[in-house]
């Protein structure tokens, strides 16, 4: 102590102006008074994480929010385990219902205790400050020595106290950082200045005693948990243990709550601004750290080119001494290890980035859907389409206005007015603006599109925004950094540099705009892929798939087409990149060696060299870079678009429940108001007034004069254009014409999320005559439906969707023709359950306008009556009218309909007879829906040699032996510069390394190997290297630039080969595949995997290629020089096979999760799309939210452990190559090398490793994108049906006249299933009209299946169905459907014209079309009217008109008709019959229906009851 006393104080702290040299390059050590600095450093980083980490608390409520963490503050830390699981709403409906939180919040204790760990940690800290002050006393000889023994002490101090006051229970980053800095410093003094620790054997051991409990400290940091270990841990698996099964959803952790999607959704839904401002609030601190992080990791690297010129200095300097060597060779060690720690924090926060970014667009997308303007049921009767991308139609135009619309003035104004509206978006909510042009809104493929490309597009960007900052700072530094290493002579090639960054600019134009219309195409084709897929069955009944599948290929070839405008463009651009990059050191070299006229010695070449390659490398993926953002912008530029467009105009959402009118002023009130579909200037009603109240209202009215356009004025679904409506702000019990059910249970569909009440369920069931048909099914109401209700017979469809009303607590209940698809009996008895007791505990009270044409039943329990008449006008009739207007009442039920004999024999009357009317749905029943297959382990290598094959066998060669050209060339190049240099030193030392080399096998005296034998003397003309150099610059360029050639090649070939053979195996697939795949699923492996296809994984391929040369060669030219290398190679190479095992299952299963739980995303989407009228006037809005929040959790999570995975692997890969180069690097000098040698061996070590590294990673990414290879072979491997191409029947078969025979035929649809039909015998006479009745379920529409042979007899009966004499199970199916007509009650409408869906195929003349149109649909419509994609804009009587205008124009031999006029008002529905017994008098006429009219002029009957023909014959005989 008296030493220190008698230095002073002063003499504690270092003088900083003294330190005039930090740093001796040439003898590796810190200057004269620059050590104490250097023991300050982490004083200073100590005090500055003290303060932060308090400071910090403090300010927060003053940062702004894009510097704060975006879901700190707002909810504990929540965890959720797989019994955990979320209550569901128990509100009484839906209104004003918070999203729901899906976990429950386990509150984290905020106790300080002690726990082993912190204690430890405190007692190391105070002993490291305790022997820091011990060893400043034992010092003596200068101030330096106290100075460099008290460093510990201040970090220390602060550690203890940090501990003492915080207690962590986890790692804490702040002490991390102390203790690691001052490790850092103690190990970097021990090294390089182990005398100015003292000489004396005291002053050694407590320097490192303080060193050993700064270690200590480390380590026991390490083996903290990173998670509070209060939590449970039960259902953690243990480290290294054997996993006992491949990975499960189930198995894979929950999102951490600053992921969760439900919170993240709340928090960004309040931001203002753009979508853009509010993603760059929301991520901003991320953005910023990711920077910080990305900047170090890209210091670090360029660290390794001067720390290598050091080297090469070091290695040919006079001295002996190799200690600067070794030095210069840990410190490129300690670059690449921080190089590998923030690269790993880096993907850490750039994934959380990326992630919650997209699931924030993803929730904020489905919430704009859940409040837009519902488009796609608006439109005239009489405009031709011109807006939306059709099946049939000539979608140029819209594709013009795609490629059109964004074309601005000039890309400087376009640049100013996206900052000026930047600026001004981020000031104020955006407000729905006018649109560009007249802009058609969102198609469903468009949304889907957003969803599935664009949201990943702007995504991604998030999570590489850091390479915006450093990819231009590291050529920038590696620019300043050539300037110090060749001078003014790199002046020349940033000339070359500039050159080609102005020709990408203009290149840069280019590609937007091919991009712009390749994105407008996708939409295309995505429309029509969705549409074909939804309606395939329906083509395939008429045998038009053909047609519709040639026009999606068109428009995919047009795709691919673009595609390959797109890659060339940006392969172009790559070629210029390239060329600069290679010219530039070239130039550089060429301005060094002539104008400066200075040797290009090997201390120069290989430095310069690895900067080149690092600016290479850079510029290389600049290009890429400046394609992904005019990708993004033009993505943002549609999501803004589509976040623009307008709301639903009556959206009660931000409605307070107080809002609700009082129960006792229950009306809706509509006065003089007049309506229009969204979009559309036409109204559909107008000057309507009317008033209803609590009671029966019944609305009735002509097929398409505007019944469910009023149901949907009152939901607020159309444009009001004048007058008053008034409507409570509550929930409404809707029933839409076409029901609408989701693919879950029968109960699950009734009950819509709203708590069970077990006595007003059963009493629902009983109304709605469900009891029955519950009884029947194996799951009973658990039973699942399938998509929309496929499992259930239309009738049964009608009844579940009208208890799902009736069930609900709403006080008003809207309901479009429930009954239409009912027999007589069933509507009668619902009426009267419903209706006819006002006091009923299921009714009363309640509002309930009832949409029907079946006056005759319900108009006895009507208060009043609303006909719409002709112009859109409503004639409103009390009940005093009602009785007035009796026999105009009477008169439109002349033509009602009456129960047949054989439908009321087999109604509900006798229910316990009827054991097996169900036996049908029971059997259809039980295949919804079959989960999603998922293979489990490695990617088959047929997988592979699929798509090999798929791309062209002789391309994928062209473009191996390129990647090799392309690996030689690059070691020529480096070794002709290895030559060059070593020219100008004909030292011993250089003589000894070139002996040691030559000496080699495969390295000659002579030959082309030594260009110094056959070039002049570089000191007497350089000429001739550079011009061997440019040379050999340039065929690299013309490799990589063929190599691109067959890379766009390979990708064309795959994409167009794939989805062909996809498409055309799933349109052949067997029905059986449509009925257990739903179109969600089917559509993200048409659109997600295709697109995968089309995009990165060729290049993968290329990349596993060119590195797997890269290694082999890299491996030959190091082993040939040091090969002891050899050993240390094939042990790094081990160690790199052995951790990619332990990472690549986990991975690929995560992988296959993540694509298989993203099906329901889409799946839940489009289901929510089909129904958004039936939901919002539900007020469930926030319960499909809340689903698709979970959605997207659920397919997140996998995404996310899959990227922690890759994390933990880049880590170890990193640490393993810094350690392989370490040790290479210190073989090379030992050995002897000279430093051209040293140089050489060194960049293929660089190389060795690199490609070690990526081999292992491009086969893991390339693994995990051929998954989506594997789910598209699996569609090529779908069982087809037998076509029987090549067994056509006679000529003019069938005809009218010919026999329908059903021969002992059973009929399942599976073969686990139960029989639906059974031993079904009989004999239709052909020409006959026949009626086919029975009660619901009973097997009449699977006997029309059976005779379009989409179902096939049992082959273990001998069963058959004959035509004439011709088997239909044996004749061509595309024959036999071309000349069967079946007229579904659903029929599917196809986007395009009036035209298109009359005669798809164009087989009749102009004439013929527009004669039907005016028989069957006059009233304003013409052949070119426009008809959205499942004719949305039509009503259901209007979409069957057009499905009896098919029959009748196509005048098959047989036409099957399946409840085709249930939705057609009376009238309407007597003429329709009168014309077509008429129009199909040549035709068998076979009819499924419960209407009386409807079979009332059938000469020949069939009645089927419990799976078996009843009764069949003349209709007089039976």
């Amino acid at each position: 102590m008296a030493d220190i006393a008698g230095y002073g104080l002063a003499g504690l702290w270092p003088c900083y102006s003294c330190c005039q040299d930090f740093w001796i390059p040439s003898l590796a050590h810190f200057g004269p008074h620059c050590l104490g600095i250097v023991g300050h450093i982490p004083v200073w980083i100590s005090l500055l994480v003290f303060v932060l980490h308090y400071a910090l608390i403090w300010f927060d409520r003053w940062r702004p929010i894009w510097l704060r963490n975006f879901t700190a503050g707002t909810d504990e830390a929540r965890f959720q385990g797989p019994d955990q699981e979320a209550t569901a709403n128990n509100d009484e409906s839906f209104e004003d219902t918070p999203l729901l939180s899906r976990n429950r919040p386990i509150i984290i204790s905020r106790k300080k205790i002690w726990t082993r760990w912190n204690l430890c940690l405190l007692i190391l800290n105070l002993t490291g400050a305790a022997i820091s002050i011990f060893g400043a006393a034992m010092a003596h000889q200068n101030p330096t020595e106290i100075q460099l023994h008290l460093t510990p002490l201040i970090p220390n101090i602060l550690s203890a106290l940090l501990t003492l006051v915080d207690r962590p229970r986890t790692v804490r980053r702040s002490l991390f950082i102390i203790a690691a800095t001052l490790f850092f410093v103690q190990l970097t003094v021990t090294t390089l200045a182990p005398g100015a620790i003292g000489t004396t054997g005291k002053c050694l051991a407590t320097w490192a005693g303080g060193g050993c409990v700064t270690l200590a400290s480390i380590i026991v940091m390490l083996n903290m948990p990173l998670r509070d270990p209060l939590l449970s841990s039960s259902k953690i698996g243990k480290p290294f243990a054997k996993p006992d099964s491949s990975l499960h959803d189930k198995d894979v952790w929950l999102l951490a709550s600053d992921f969760q999607h439900q919170q993240l959704h709340l928090l960004f839904r309040e931001l203002t601004g753009t979508v853009l401002v509010r993603l760059l609030k929301a991520n901003g601190l991320d953005l910023i750290l990711t920077t910080c992080l990305a900047t170090l990791e890209t210091l670090a690297e360029l660290s390794e080119p001067i720390l290598l010129k050091q080297l090469l200095n070091a290695l040919m300097s006079d001295t002996a001494t190799m200690r600067p060597a070794f030095i210069y060779t840990s410190l490129i060690l300690i670059a690449r290890l921080v190089k590998a720690q923030s690269g790993v924090f880096k993907i850490w926060y750039e994934r959380r980035n990326y992630e919650r970014s997209r699931g924030e667009m993803i929730t904020m997308i489905h919430d704009k859907t859940l409040r837009r303007k519902a488009f796609t049921i608006a439109t005239e009767v009489s405009t031709p389409s011109s807006q939306a991308p059709t099946l049939l139609g000539q979608e140029d135009d819209s594709l013009d206005d795609i490629n059109s619309k964004d074309v601005g003035p000039s890309r400087l104004c376009g640049l100013k007015s996206w900052a000026k509206g930047m600026y001004q978006g981020s000031k104020q909510k955006p407000v729905a603006s006018p649109q560009r042009g007249k802009e058609a809104p969102a198609s469903t493929g468009k949304i889907l599109n957003l969803l599935r490309g664009d949201v990943y597009e702007v995504a991604q960007r998030f999570w590489e925004a850091s390479t915006l900052i450093t990819k231009p700072l590291s050529v920038l530094v590696s620019i300043v950094l050539l300037w110090k290493i060749l001078g003014s002579a790199s002046l020349s090639g940033i000339l070359v540099i500039a050159f080609g960054m102005v020709v990408n600019y203009f290149m840069m134009g280019l590609l937007e705009r091919v991009e712009q219309e390749r994105r407008g195409t996708t939409d295309v084709k995505l429309e029509r892929t969705s549409q074909f897929v939804e309606s395939l069955r329906h083509l395939r009944w008429y045998d038009w798939q053909d047609r519709w599948l040639g026009k999606i290929m068109e428009t995919r070839q047009k795709e691919l087409f673009q595609r390959i405008k797109s890659n060339v463009v940006s392969r172009g651009m790559n070629i210029i990149n390239n060329t600069t990059s290679y010219m530039f050191p070239v130039v550089g070299f060429a301005a060094y060696t002539l104008i400066l006229r200075k040797p290009l010695t090997v201390d120069i070449a290989f430095p310069a060299l690895g900067l080149f390659t690092m600016l290479q490398n850079n510029l290389r993926e600049l290009p890429p870079l400046y394609t992904a953002l005019i990708n993004a912008r033009v993505a943002m530029r549609r999501i803004e678009d589509f976040m623009l467009e307008p709301d639903k105009d009556d959206n009660e959402d931000d409605k307070p429940a107080a809002a609700a009118l009082l129960p006792g002023n229950l009306e809706i009130s509509v006065r003089n108001a007049s309506f229009s579909w969204p979009g559309s200037d036409t109204t559909v009603l107008n000057n309507v007034s009317f008033v209803c109240e609590p009671g029966l209202t019944l609305v009735c009215g002509k097929v398409g004069i505007g019944k469910t356009a009023l149901l949907q004025a009152i939901l607020g679904e159309l444009d009001q254009h004048c007058g008053e409506k008034s409507v409570p702000a509550e929930m409404i019990g809707y029933c839409a014409q076409m029901p609408w059910l989701e693919s879950m249970s029968i109960r699950d569909n009734i009950l819509f999320s709203t708590p069970f009440d077990e006595t007003r369920y059963w009493q629902v069931l009983r109304a709605c005559c469900l009891v029955e048909d519950l009884r029947k099914f194996k799951g009973g109401d658990r039973s699942l439906i399938g998509e929309n209700g496929l499992g259930l017979s239309g009738g049964q469809r009608a009844r579940v969707a009208l208890a799902r009303a009736v069930y609900s607590r709403s006080r008003i209940l809207l309901l479009d023709d429930p009954i239409a698809a009912l027999d007589h009996q069933t509507a009668e008895t619902i009426s009267r359950n419903l209706f006819a007791d006002m006091n009923s505990p299921l009714t009363a009270g309640r509002l309930i306008v009832l949409v029907t044409h079946r006056v005759d039943i319900v108009k006895q329990h009507a208060y009043q009556v609303l006909d719409i008449v002709s112009g859109g006008q409503v004639k409103t009739f009390d009940r005093r009218e009602i009785a007035e207007h009796e026999k105009e009442l009477e008169a439109q039920a002349a033509t009602a309909p009456q129960s047949s004999p054989s439908a009321e024999s087999s109604t509900s009357q006798n229910p316990e007879a009827s054991s097996s009317d169900e036996e049908e749905m029971a059997a259809v029943v039980g295949k919804f829906i079959q989960e999603e297959h998922r293979v489990h382990g490695g990617v088959m290598v047929t997988v592979y040699w699929q798509y090999v094959k798929a791309g062209k066998l002789s391309w994928w060669v062209t473009m191996v032996i390129l990647c090799l050209l392309i690996r030689l060339t690059n070691l020529g190049y480096n070794w002709f510069l290895k030559e060059w240099g070593e020219q100008y030193r004909k030292s011993t030392e250089l003589e000894y390394g070139l002996h040691t080399v030559i000496s080699q096998p495969g390295f000659k005296t002579d030959g082309p190997i030594e260009p110094g034998r056959q070039l002049p003397p570089p000191e007497e003309n350089v000429r001739p290297w550079l011009i061997c150099l440019a040379i050999i610059a340039l065929v690299q360029i013309m490799f990589e630039a063929l190599s691109d050639v067959a890379l766009i090649a390979i990708i064309y070939n795959a994409g167009k080969y794939l989805f062909t053979k996809a498409m055309r195996c799933v349109t052949n697939a067997t029905f059986r595949f449509y009925d257990v795949t739903p179109v969600g699923r089917l559509m993200n492996r048409l659109t997600s995997d295709i697109g995968t296809i089309d995009g990165q994984i060729a290049v993968q391929v290329l990349l596993l290629a060119f590195h797997s040369l890269g290694w082999m060669t890299s491996m030959l030219v190091i082993a040939t020089a040091t090969p002891i290398f050899i050993v240390l190679s094939v042990g790094m190479t081990a160690l790199f096979v052995f951790m990619y095992n332990r990472y690549l299952p986990a991975s690929q299963d995560l992988r296959r999760l993540e694509m298989v739980s993203l099906s329901p995303l889409l799946s839940n989407f489009g289901t929510l799309l089909e129904g958004l009228t039936t939901v919002r006037a539900f007020r469930a809005e926030p319960h499909f939210q809340n689903r698709i929040i979970a959605t997207t959790d659920d397919f997140q999570k996998m995404d996310h452990i899959y990227w922690s995975l890759q994390a933990w692997l880049q880590y170890r890969f990193d640490l393993v190559s810094s350690f392989s180069v370490f040790a290479l690097t210190l073989t090379a000098i030992s050995h002897g090398l000279s430093g051209g040698m040293v140089g050489f061996v060194l960049a293929a070590a660089a190389n060795f490793v690199d490609s070690t590294h990526q081999v292992c990673r491009r086969y893991g990414d390339m693994q995990m994108q051929f998954v989506s290879v594997e789910r598209i072979i699996e569609l090529l491997g779908l069982e087809q049906e037998q076509e029987n191409t090549d067994n056509p029947p006679p000529p003019g078969w069938p005809s009218y006249t010919d026999d329908i025979v059903f021969d002992k035929v059973t009929l399942r649809y599976a073969p686990e299933f139960d029989p639906v039909l059974t031993d079904v015998s009989l004999v239709i006479p052909g020409g006959s009209t026949v009626a086919v009745t029975g009660r619901t379920g009973s097997g009449k529409s699977t006997l029309a299946y059976a005779l379009l042979s989409t179902i096939q007899p049992d082959a273990g009966t001998g069963g058959q169905i004959r035509i004439g004499s011709v088997d239909i199970a044996k004749v061509d199916k595309h024959i036999l459907r071309r000349h069967i007509t079946f007229v579904a009650q659903d029929p599917v409408l196809f986007a395009g014209t009036l035209r298109d869906n009359l005669d798809p195929l164009d087989e009749h003349s102009e004439d013929e079309r527009a004669k039907v149109l005016k028989t069957v649909l006059d009233n304003g419509f013409t052949l070119d009217t426009r008809v959205d994609g499942g004719g949305k804009n039509l009503s259901q009587g209007q979409r069957q008109l057009v499905g009896l205008g098919r029959a009748i124009l196509r005048r098959s031999a047989i036409v099957i008709m399946d409840e085709a006029t249930a939705s057609i008002d009376m009238e309407t529905a007597a003429y329709i019959h009168q014309l077509l017994r008429r129009e199909l008098r040549y035709s068998t006429v076979i009819t499924i229906a419960h209407k009386v009219e409807a079979v009332k002029d059938a000469d020949f009957e069939i009645v089927l009851d419990k799976g078996r023909v009843v009764k069949s014959g003349r209709r007089g005989d039976v």
